[in-house]
């Protein structure tokens, strides 16, 4: 079994209900089980800012399914709760479903990056990973709990609903 880390987010359609069915949906991959959920945050969009807040959290689970597996189940769900893949990067989605890491992998191909990209500055990915994993390495040897302390909070608030 491989331990992955997958990062949740969503700013429409009631990102709620969406992080919701989509930890549901996560819970009946083959092969695989979840076993940690952080709290639900709060954040600002990265990117355009004339959109919603976005819900994030990151969900660990084990699992013997490939990177590549993993990443085409999970473009599934995604697909499944409305997601639509357009040319704006960092556009308003129902649902956005990364791996973050894979393991102690490292790959970097043209369908996938693990570590994801740029994870390490993005406080709506630290914060909750941290929230679960709080003595966890990175593959190139860095301390999330470092990471955490060098990374400002942008807003980042906990979501109360």
């Amino acid at each position: 079994m491989s331990i992955c880390y997958i990062a949740l987010g969503s700013n429409l359609e009631d990102p709620f209900a969406q992080a919701n069915q989509a930890i549901m949906a996560l819970q009946q991959l083959p092969q695989s089980k979840v076993i940690d959920v952080s709290p639900f945050y709060r954040s600002k969009p990265l990117g355009p800012q004339d959109q919603n807040d976005y819900l994030n959290a990151v969900i660990k689970i084990n699992t013997t399914l490939s990177p590549i597996e993993l990443l085409d189940q999970l473009q599934a769900i995604e697909q499944s709760q409305g997601r639509v893949r357009k040319d704006n990067r960092w556009g308003a989605r129902t649902l956005d479903l990364d791996i973050l890491l894979y393991d102690d992998l490292v790959i970097d191909s043209e369908r996938l990056t693990i570590p994801h990209y740029h994870m390490q500055f993005r406080e709506f990915v630290l914060y909750p990973l941290f929230d679960i994993a709080p003595t966890l390495v990175l593959p190139n040897n860095q301390k999330l709990s470092d990471l955490v302390a060098n990374c400002e909070r942008n807003g980042l608030i906990r979501w109360n609903k």
